[in-house]
């Protein structure tokens, strides 16, 4: 059995996705929301198919970072009223919260995902489209970038997908308070200014930007960096002591891999280190 099956079920990997664009090169998985007509909102088959991509990509041995982008003039623009809110009036309580669950279970998934996700943010990201940029580990925004987590202005809570969770914790309680309540839409230079941005850019340089990020998370030490974005997730709700011996053992035991071991001979050298991976 080949590497790349050897722990996957017997299904073999989904080779093409219906609500989205997806693509892979040099290591870089790509997700493009494609309707850009109506600023590429979300649907249930969308959200289903994130949801399951996000399960997959691990096994995808040739995929070392995610980037999510939005075709058009925005990022995303949450859920599509019509196709989404226009039905969920009409469901059971059931059937609601499956749907709710499934929305959640694409926000853990993408923080449970060893791989690195960068958000290309341009134009607008609102309501789902807001948190799935959250959710992310970079988000790489241009100037013409705004976020809004507009959930109460549809007159539901602010705390969905788990932003009651998320956003405090990378903008701190009272701009999580006023972005989640509100659900006023800020520009990239407010969202820059309240620790929501990874990098700021100019409209026409976030391709660009993307790419280099990219590119060096890509080529990077992937044990290394699946195991802090691990820890930055599982230590979120930690006490000190639990989350240092984590560390410990984290640390430890990627002290005994090759990647580690390359480093030193690479040093000795005086050459780039070849991660491998392992």
């Amino acid at each position: 059995m080949s590497d790349n099956y050897r722990f996957h079920a017997s299904p073999r990997l989904t080779t093409s996705w219906e609500h989205f664009r997806f693509a892979k090169a040099d290591g870089v998985a790509t997700v493009t929301l494609d309707r850009p007509e109506k600023l590429n909102p979300l649907t249930f088959e969308s959200y289903a198919d994130l949801r399951d991509l996000l399960a997959e990509l691990p096994h995808h041995q040739d995929v070392r970072v995610l980037v999510i982008r939005g075709e058009g003039k925005g990022f995303c623009g949450g859920g599509d009223v019509n196709e989404i809110i226009g039905e969920l009036v009409k469901m059971e309580p059931r059937d609601l919260m499956r749907f709710t669950k499934m929305t959640g279970d694409v926000i853990r998934a993408m923080r449970e995902c060893p791989i690195p996700i960068i958000s290309a943010v341009h134009g607008i990201a609102a309501g789902a489209g807001a948190v799935v940029a959250l959710a992310s580990d970079f988000r790489v925004v241009s100037t013409s970038g705004r976020f809004a987590f507009l959930f109460t202005k549809v007159g539901l809570s602010g705390g969905d997908m788990g932003a009651a969770y998320l956003l405090p914790r990378v903008v701190g309680l009272g701009r999580a308070t006023e972005l989640l309540m509100l659900g006023n839409t800020i520009d990239s230079a407010t969202a820059d200014r309240y620790g929501l941005v990874s990098r700021l850019v100019a409209d026409d340089e976030i391709d660009a930007a993307v790419a280099d990020l990219a590119r060096t998370v890509a080529d990077g030490p992937t044990l290394a960096y699946a195991q802090t974005k691990s820890l930055l997730t599982r230590e979120l709700d930690m006490p000190m002591s639990a989350a240092m011996e984590l560390d410990a053992m984290t640390q430890a035991l990627l002290m005994t891999t090759r990647d580690h071991a390359e480093f030193h001979a690479a040093f000795n050298e005086k050459r780039p280190p070849r991660w491998q991976g392992r």
